[in-house]
């Protein structure tokens, strides 16, 4: 017999390839934080000694899902300015709050705060947008989750760099420092075609070719966005990606709530990813994502939360259920965005935008044991006729159970095992007070 490190039973498995597959009555086996089996439960006892076997008869195992976009400890700023639009939001509020607070210190307990909430609702991959990226670095570590973190650019100097250069020397650098390390990965993150210069867009598609990385950045978020670049440059901004080189398999287009069909038939044509984050378009009331018509032109669609400034949560079964709801609505098809779709846009559809579907997104042979146990014996989800579906517009993030991350269990029984869950609580908690009493000082002065 085959000795591994862990066996789990479940009452169901749902691998994500091949869509809408389920399971009941498997194993997952796992060695060296990678899948080496799965098989059913008889047959895996028979076949492995595990140092740990665990059993759970009320549950659904899928991939751990992969938030495609997020700005992570923004968490400090939940709700701080609420129910605007995004010009006024951003720079009315968000960048003068950044401007004043953000430094290493915010970053790291932003982050950590940001990796509880999203362990406990069964995140086990995030691709972060934020500056201070050493200080996510650290708190991923440290909570041994996985994270893509994006080397941020802007054209203007904030608390975390002087300008472009200073930035992507600092995100090259993290990057080599971290390069062999299996929970961290690293991409291009140009804030947007408004925010970074064409001079400097340019050098970014000449590095990711080079380097072969991803470029992770916001486009089509809002009417507002395409109407100033058509008066500033003539163009929309996408056209002005596809003429800079950075319309192709390696970008990760966020939010694409406002294109056209010959927009949508050109991401297809060069294999764009576009990283959907339903609740903050909403909230933000940018607009919707045509995620329908993407899907039938054979574009990727992932899914991300966005920041908790702007959702308010980072919760992906909720963005699923969004995702799958909103699309139907828009189409007016019911079968526009079927559940099996919902979750491998959360899941494998994710590790694909970020060059990561070989070793994350399915629960396969091979693969890195990221998983997330969801129990489904609850008023809320019985009974259970069809799993996936249950799962997408059921589910909710309170029955998520237990995680791994390459096989070691972050989360078991909702608790959180390799963090300091009231410490993250009271450092939050004095971030608060620290921002209140500054907010209500600069009120006082004005």
């Amino acid at each position: 017999m085959q000795t591994v490190e862990t066996l789990v039973h479940a009452r169901w498995i749902v691998p994500v390839e091949p869509a809408g597959r389920v399971l009941e009555g498997h194993a997952l086996a796992i060695a060296h934080g990678r899948i080496v089996a799965l098989c059913p439960s008889a047959e895996a006892r028979n076949r492995f000694t595990a140092t740990e076997e665990i059993h759970l008869s009320r549950h659904v195992l899928i991939p751990g899902l992969i938030n495609a976009h997020t700005h992570a400890a923004m968490t400090l700023l939940r709700g701080v300015a609420d129910d605007l639009p995004l010009e006024p939001w951003l720079k009315d509020h968000i960048w003068p709050l950044e401007g004043r607070w953000v430094n290493a210190d915010f970053v790291r307990d932003g982050s950590e705060l940001a990796i509880a909430e999203m362990l406990r609702g069964g995140i086990t991959c995030f691709a972060d947008m934020y500056f201070f990226p050493e200080s996510t670095a650290q708190a991923v570590r440290q909570a041994g989750m996985r994270a893509s973190l994006g080397m941020v650019v802007f054209d203007w100097p904030s608390p975390w760099g002087s300008g472009p250069q200073d930035y992507l020397a600092k995100g090259l650098a993290l990057r080599d420092q971290h390069k062999n390390d299996p929970l961290l990965s690293f991409v291009f993150a140009p804030h947007s075609t408004y925010t970074v210069s064409e001079p400097w867009l340019k050098k970014l598609q000449t590095y990711a070719a080079e380097l072969d990385l991803p470029v992770h950045t916001h486009l089509h978020e809002t009417a507002a966005e395409v109407a100033d670049s058509l008066k500033q440059h003539g163009k929309r901004p996408i056209v002005r990606m596809a003429e800079l080189g950075l319309l192709n398999n390696s970008l990760m287009a966020v939010h694409m709530t406002q294109l056209t069909d010959a927009e949508i038939a050109a991401c297809a044509e060069a294999r764009v990813s576009v990283i959907h984050c339903p609740q903050s378009n909403m909230k933000l009331a940018s607009g919707f994502c045509p995620v329908a018509k993407l899907l039938k032109a054979g574009v990727n669609v992932a899914l991300g939360t966005d920041g908790a400034a702007s959702n308010n949560d980072l919760d992906l079964l909720g963005e699923m259920q969004s995702a799958a709801l909103i699309a139907k609505g828009l189409a007016g098809d019911a079968s526009a965005v079927p559940a099996a779709m919902a979750l491998r846009m959360a899941t494998l559809n994710g590790a694909k935008a970020l060059g990561m579907d070989k070793d994350l997104g399915t629960l396969s042979e091979g693969k890195w044991a990221d998983i997330t146990a969801i129990d489904l014996d609850a008023p809320e989800t019985r009974p259970v006729h069809d799993v996936v579906s249950t799962l997408v517009y059921a589910a909710h993030r309170e029955q998520v159970s237990d995680v791994w991350v390459a096989g070691k269990r972050l989360l078991q029984e909702r608790r959180l095992t390799h963090m300091d869950q009231a410490g993250i609580l009271e450092r939050a908690d004095a971030w608060r007070g620290r921002i209140a009493a500054g907010h209500a000082t600069s009120v006082k002065s004005a």
